[in-house]
């Protein structure tokens, strides 16, 4: 059996406790790379994804880019008619860019 890193171990233990306290809200999902980062509003009742949103675009991953894919998420999430979300930083620590763009989409106006 293979060893589970602890990355894997994080990302499991944080989706399994959104998944016991969701109330069928959808799912704000990240993922961070050294060059950009990518975030999506997932529906998991459905298995589709709402809105997203990535910083493939502009120059840069740091916390300015972060930011702007946050507050154009909570742009195009409200377009969509989606208010409340659940926010899954899935292995990933909460600072940095994963707070920066967590921070832009609630001034944006999502609700988590």
């Amino acid at each position: 059996m293979a060893k589970i890193s602890l990355f894997d171990r994080r990302r499991r233990r944080v989706r399994t406790a959104l998944k016991a306290r969701s109330a069928g809200r959808p799912r704000l999902s990240i993922h961070r790379t050294s060059r950009h980062i990518y975030a999506q509003i997932i529906d998991d009742g459905a298995g589709k994804t709402l809105v997203a949103a990535n910083s493939l675009g502009g120059k840069g991953a740091d916390s300015a880019a972060a930011s702007k894919v946050g507050k154009d998420l909570a742009a195009a999430a409200k377009k969509a008619g989606v208010t409340t979300v659940v926010f899954d930083r899935g292995g990933f620590l909460f600072h940095g860019r994963v707070k920066a763009l967590a921070d832009a989409a609630r001034e944006g106006g999502l609700e988590f």
